[in-house]
C-alpha cells in the first residue's frame, strides 16, 4: 500500500501544481477569450438573426393570428361555461376559507399567543 499511496500523492502533487501554474491560467484565459468571441459571432450571425425573427414571428402569430384568436376564444368559452363558473366559484370559496376560515383564525390566534399579543383577541 505504501507504493500506491506514494504514487497517488505524486500524481496529486503534479495535478495541483499544474492547476495552479501560470501556463494553466494563460490557457484558461485564452480559452475564455475564444469562447466569448465564438458566442459573440453566434449572436451576430445571420442564422441567429433569422432564428430571432422566426421566434418573433411565431410570438406575433400566437398573439395576433388565427391560432391566437382561437386560443383566446376557447379560454373565453371555458370561462363562460358552467364548468368554468363552478371552478371560479370554488376558487373564490377556497380563497375566502383560507383568508377568513376557522383554520386561519386558529392559526392567527396561535401566532398571537406565541408573540404574547393579548390586544388583538
Amino acid at each position: 500500500m505504501g507504493d500506491l499511496e506514494q504514487t497517488l500523492r505524486k500524481w496529486w502533487s503534479r495535478l495541483t501544481s499544474w492547476l495552479h501554474s501560470p501556463e494553466r491560467s494563460e490557457q484558461t484565459a485564452e480559452a475564455t477569450r475564444k469562447a466569448k468571441a465564438a458566442l459573440h459571432d453566434v449572436r451576430e450571425s445571420d442564422v441567429a438573426r433569422k432564428a430571432e425573427g422566426a421566434i418573433r414571428d411565431l410570438r406575433d402569430e400566437l398573439r395576433d393570428g388565427e391560432t391566437g384568436r382561437k386560443a383566446k376564444a376557447a379560454i373565453r368559452d371555458l370561462r363562460d361555461s358552467d364548468a368554468g363558473q363552478k371552478a371560479k366559484a370554488t376558487l373564490r370559496d377556497l380563497r375566502n376559507e383560507l383568508r377568513d376560515g376557522e383554520a386561519t383564525r386558529k392559526a392567527k390566534a396561535a401566532i398571537r399567543d406565541l408573540r404574547g399579543d393579548d390586544a388583538e383577541k
